[in-house]
């Protein structure tokens, strides 16, 4: 399967990695140009043991990849995930949706294909409904199904957390989802 992990923060970085290996081939986007190129270094923005093997193992087996740009491996992909940021608005602690949104936006403008677009990031109920007004209305072509898929990672345990979960939540209503 070919996989698009929008957002290399932690949730993203270790997701990709995570899922590059198991075999699937993932890009992972961010538009942060000296994340990206320290990436390509083989420089890791975050600590998590052995996220700096387990990324290195799959760029050198060329399952894992990075990039700013998102429209070629979004075009190319089956699944794109959402791994962005929600940070809490000032205020009313919220969570700050935009940064999903805006992906949700850039994302519509590449989808070529079937594929699923998978909401990874913290978010409230309902967002995904959200999310998929926003790719319907941007794209009204688009093959699209939108599901949910909240990660439960700890840090310093992430990547056993992701290999070997103690629950998996998938949310769509659609079976090609």
């Amino acid at each position: 399967m070919r996989i698009a992990m929008i957002g290399t923060g932690y949730v993203g970085l270790v997701s990709g990695a995570c899922f590059a290996d198991f075999g699937h081939d993932v890009t992972c986007v961010d538009k942060d140009e000296k994340k990206i190129a320290a990436l390509h270094r083989g420089e890791i923005p975050i600590y998590e043991p052995g996220l700096d093997e387990l990324v290195a193992a799959n760029v050198k087996a060329k399952r894992l990849d990075f990039t700013t740009d998102l429209s070629k491996p979004v075009a190319d992909a089956d699944a794109v995930f959402i791994a962005v940021g929600t940070p809490s608005r000032r205020g009313d602690g919220h969570a700050d949706l935009s940064y999903v949104y805006a992906a949700a936006k850039e994302i519509a403008q590449s989808l070529q294909g079937f594929t699923v677009v998978v909401t990874k990031s913290t978010v409230p109920v309902g967002t995904g409904d959200e999310v998929e007004r926003i790719i319907r209305e941007t794209n009204p072509k688009a093959d699209v199904v939108v599901a949910s898929n909240p990660e439960f990672l700890r840090e310093g345990a992430a990547i056993r957390d992701f290999k070997f979960p103690d629950r998996v939540v998938v949310g769509t209503s659609d079976e090609r989802g």
